[in-house]
């Protein structure tokens, strides 16, 4: 089968590699996949948890490895030890890619917070094949059934979802509170979802320099948008809201962002970095301590996959096909997937590639 694999910064190819066997407790999936923004930075340079030369601690892979976490897909064969009663070929599923190491003595892991085990990692980003591919093998435990009437192309998104809908309930979000995006592209937009199924009715205002991304963030549920580049974001926030907001979640991972997160802030606010950083960060602690505000990340998501899948079903988050930028080929993934995101940045309001 083919699969896009990451050698390193600039260089995925698609390559020709071996179909998986489905060993024990695993399906075989075909996958219908999404490119991720985290992918386009580890394209562009070296990004912290991704793999390298080095082996991973639990996978024991070095580059290359096949590329692709945010997926679905149609289970075709079941490996020994699955209950192929319920696990049936013909099965939309959807993969939660996070794993932790599984150890007793993994205070993550036994807690069940596995996005945060030390030795952890991610399918397609660490190993044990991904997305970016015609089929692959996965461990059940990491596999979610999809309802019916949820498309495949929906189910890609779960996983970016998850994201969003995760750093929302770490916030303790409430309807009534206000709230500010830094960054409107796929996770900012999914933060927009989420928020909306909670309030559709507040006040979310999103900061965003690419006009069109701003068109698109008030087409999904932004009450206002800020150009960073027009208007310093702290000066525009409290020019709408004078306290400030409740909320601030920071997607675009630059020292920038961050301060006007926290410069947007009222008293005793919340800022949420969702953002994987390529660089070290310096936070305004005085200011962080004058105004006793909250600070905290959020990395990935922690078993928020089946109320996203449940949500979504619901009816509750709607419209995530619109944040599908367009469809390509598996072989065309490189040139006209990972390329032309990065090369037309500024013209996709979604920049939201899937390959099927």
């Amino acid at each position: 089968m083919k699969a896009g694999r990451y050698y390193g910064p600039g260089d995925i190819r698609v390559d020709d590699v071996s179909d998986p066997i489905p060993k024990l407790e695993q399906v075989k999936i075909r996958v219908v996949n999404g490119i991720c923004g985290s992918d386009l930075h580890a394209y562009l340079t070296n990004v912290p948890l991704y793999a390298s030369s080095e082996p991973h601690a639990i996978t024991g892979e070095t580059v290359p490895v096949t590329l692709g976490h945010e997926f679905s897909g149609t289970i075709v064969d079941v490996g020994p030890g699955v209950d192929a009663t319920k696990w049936t070929p013909g099965t939309n599923v959807v993969v939660e890619p996070l794993f932790g190491c599984s150890k007793g003595d993994c205070l993550s892991c036994s807690s069940g917070t596995r996005n945060i085990c030390p030795l952890g990692g991610s399918i397609g980003i660490n190993g044990w094949g991904g997305g970016l591919s015609e089929y692959i093998a996965v461990d059940l435990r990491y596999v979610h059934a999809l309802p019916k009437g949820v498309s495949l192309e929906v189910g890609a998104c779960i996983e970016p979802l998850s994201v969003a809908y995760y750093a929302v309930k770490r916030s303790g979000f409430t309807a009534g509170q206000t709230v500010l995006v830094i960054g409107a592209g796929p996770i900012g937009l999914f933060l927009l979802k989420v928020l909306r199924s909670i309030d559709p009715t507040g006040t979310i205002i999103v900061s965003e320099p690419a006009a069109i991304r701003r068109e698109f963030a008030l087409e999904h549920g932004a009450t206002q948008v800020i150009n960073p580049k027009a208007e310093p974001v702290p000066a525009a926030i409290k020019r709408i809201i004078a306290p400030g907001v409740h909320l601030a979640f920071d997607t675009a991972g630059i020292q920038v962002s961050l301060d006007a997160c926290l410069g947007s802030l009222r008293q005793r606010g919340t800022c949420v970095n969702i953002a994987l950083w390529e660089t070290k960060a310096t936070l305004d602690v005085n200011l962080i301590l004058g105004k006793e505000l909250n600070f905290t990340g959020t990395l990935g998501y922690d078993r928020v996959h089946p109320e996203v899948i449940a949500l979504v079903a619901a009816g509750k988050i709607t419209g995530i096909e619109k944040l599908i930028t367009r469809r390509i080929a598996l072989q065309d993934v490189v040139e006209d997937g990972f390329k032309r995101l990065l090369s037309e940045k500024e013209k996709h309001g979604q920049s939201f590639h899937m390959y099927v």
